[in-house]
């Protein structure tokens, strides 16, 4: 079974989008292992204010079944095939970490953003903050300590969520 770290981010109907992501996952995955949620203003671009978490799930699927799978729950939920980099979107699913593997196809892992956005950092810490980044061989943990927290402001959201569905 592979360990793996996946970014969740909303910023169109966030609450509606973010138990829609939830529920994809659970139904795909079973059990999740979920960060807090916290809001942020949106990054690259002016735009309504994110929600964003992380979650961690085990898998015997294969790193390209789960790139798949992820951008298939996207498009389930609204997101435009060809969406810009930098827009509002209902789902973005990124898949941040697979084991120890350091790849570039057919994803990035780990994924470039955990070390530029507190919004992926932050939760990433919380919830495999003793776990050592393949690349700069630091902890999540050291890695969010060291960070600038002045780059990104994030608050972080009261959160209750429930799934029956299980895998």
């Amino acid at each position: 079974m592979a360990q793996l770290y996946i970014s969740l981010g909303t910023s169109v109907e966030r609450d509606k989008y973010l138990a829609c992501g939830l529920t994809s996952l659970t139904q795909e995955f079973g059990k999740l292992t979920l960060s807090s949620l916290f809001e942020s203003e949106a990054v690259g671009f002016k735009g309504p204010h994110f929600y964003n978490m992380v979650i961690a799930v085990t898998t015997k699927k294969t790193i390209s079944e789960v790139a798949i799978l992820l951008k298939n729950i996207e498009l389930k939920h609204g997101r435009e095939e060809n969406a810009k980099k930098c827009s509002p979107r209902t789902l973005d699913l990124d898949l941040l970490l697979f084991d120890d593997l350091i790849l570039s196809e057919p994803v990035q892992i780990p994924r470039h953003e955990i070390t530029e956005n507190a919004f992926v950092l932050w939760p990433l810490s919380e919830v495999a903050g003793d776990l050592i980044h393949p690349v700069l061989k630091q902890s999540y943990n050291e890695i969010w300590q060291s960070y600038d927290k002045n780059k990104q402001i994030l608050h972080i959201v009261p959160f209750n969520w429930h799934c029956s569905s299980t895998k």
